[in-house]
């Protein structure tokens, strides 16, 4: 990773050489190390690394890609060579010379106390151990305790023909609760809960373990103790607790510029009021130490808070360099790989619908009949149309304004622009939840969030008095 400033100049105008308007290299280094605790047993270890680098060369929205496991100077010079051969029957030839560089300063977004290597395995392994004997004592009716330890260290450094140079560190921590409850009908339900953030080992607090061991623990006996959904047509509030699946899945795959392009529900709609005056929603690179916190994309460029709904009204898109261009804007430090042999695409970050004014325990004494939704499930949502379909992992039914009976087997079928444009009190809390977001085969690290909302229609999937679910 560590070449001469020459070197790079080198490898980038030989790949410039025969045609193109942008040259860049990544270099990767990644090194892993997860823990699994599966049903009284550890099952042991596994440790991974990988290393390389890659080049690539654009000229509009044509791009050309190689890359090594092997990045040492003269493999990347070849790699270059190979790439201006193709781009002399490609691109035009725009005569770029780089010869200096300037190395971008540490933004201090992600910064960490405790290296993942400083930490021996006995001490992770005491992490587990705590998480699964919180589990044990929370209540006899939990059967089966899986818990998964994991922690990410990659660096990264981006050189581009602009002469800029990127180098930065990203932790990913991970830990993760399941459990399996089981009824004196050899029912089983499952619970789940877990955390991950942009910080080093300083992440695994022993609070963070035993808050993420019993919710897990809670969600599997909730399901276990209540009763079947009911189907149809509900008044739905979602918890902050629920963090923000609906506003990425739903909301923020439409409005990722590339898939725009390809015809997303949000196309051609910037200016424009499509949700209540009382949404906001905002994709921000920039929040400390968040899982999907960079303090440059995959690029070479800085991370921003990209405000994408204001008040209702449409304000843009996420870009890459290459949507950026496309739609004649600044590119907001949305461009991600999820490794050095993956070209970088349009992706989020921490995405977010902002806090509004409404006091959370007010929006739910507003609600005569309804569904509470604590936490969301899986689900699936098509980009084009903007339709989804999310399951409730916790959920529970509001009569009267209170919460009452716990509900299991529930799902939520809407349509992502008719929630934000029906969404009529707006809490002023935010929760956060994490995970790995996939796309075009490539996952990338992202938390996303929302305060307490209330939705007054939202068709239910459940029961039918009489009929399946």
């Amino acid at each position: 990773m560590n070449l001469s400033h020459e070197e790079y100049s080198d490898i980038l105008n030989k790949a410039l050489s025969n045609g193109g308007e942008y040259a860049e290299i990544f270099f990767e280094e990644v090194y892993s190390n997860f823990i699994i605790y599966d049903n009284g047993k550890f099952e042991g270890s596994n440790f991974s690394s990988r290393k390389g680098a890659s080049l690539r060369v654009v000229d509009g929205d044509e791009t050309i890609f190689a890359h090594t496991n092997n990045p040492n100077y003269e493999n990347l010079l070849q790699l270059s060579e190979n790439l201006s051969k193709s781009a002399s029957s490609m691109f035009k030839k725009n005569n770029i010379k780089i010869e200096n560089f300037e190395k971008l300063e540490d933004r201090g977004l992600n910064d960490y106390d405790i290296n993942f290597n400083d930490i021996g395995m006995n001490q992770k392994i005491e992490k587990i151990n705590l998480a699964v004997n919180t589990c044990k004592e929370y209540d006899s009716r939990i059967k089966q305790i899986t818990v998964r330890y994991g922690d990410t260290q990659r660096k990264v450094k981006i050189i581009n023909s602009e002469g800029k140079i990127v180098e930065d560190i990203r932790n990913y921590p991970i830990f993760y609760v399941v459990t399996i409850a089981k009824n004196e009908n050899d029912e089983m339900f499952t619970g789940l809960s877990g955390n991950s953030e942009n910080k080093g080992f300083e992440f695994f607090t022993d609070e963070m373990i035993i808050k993420a061991s019993k919710e897990a623990c809670n969600q599997a006996i909730v399901q276990l103790e209540g009763e079947d959904a009911p189907a149809g047509e509900f008044t739905v509030i979602l918890s902050s607790e629920a963090g923000g699946t609906m506003v990425h899945e739903a909301c923020g795959h439409g409005m990722e510029a590339d898939l725009v392009l390809s015809g997303s529900v949000y196309r051609d709609k910037v200016g424009k009021k499509i949700a209540s005056e009382k949404i906001t929603v905002i994709d921000d690179g920039t929040l400390p130490n968040k899982r999907g916190t960079l303090n440059y994309d995959d690029e070479c460029n800085k991370t921003e808070k990209t405000v994408l709904i204001e008040n209702g009204v449409l304000k843009g898109y996420m870009h890459s360099r290459i949507t950026a261009k496309k739609f004649g804007v600044e590119p907001t430090g949305n461009g991600r790989r999820e490794t050095y042999m993956h070209l970088p695409i349009v992706r989020m970050r921490n995405t977010l619908i902002a806090p509004g004014k409404d006091d959370p325990d007010e929006i739910l004494k507003s609600v005569e009949n309804g569904i509470f939704v604590k936490k969301m499930g899986g689900g699936q949502v098509d980009v084009i149309s903007g339709d989804f379909q999310f399951g409730i992992s916790e959920g529970y039914l509001i009569e009267n304004g209170k919460l009452t009976k716990a509900i299991r087997g529930a799902s939520l079928v809407g349509n992502g622009l008719k929630v934000l444009q029906s969404i009529d009190m707006v809490g002023n809390d935010l929760g956060f939840a994490v995970g790995t977001c996939g796309k075009d085969g490539q996952g990338a690290p992202v938390s996303d969030a929302q305060p307490t909302v209330r939705i007054p229609k939202m068709v239910v999937g459940g029961v039918v008095k009489g009929g399946d679910k």
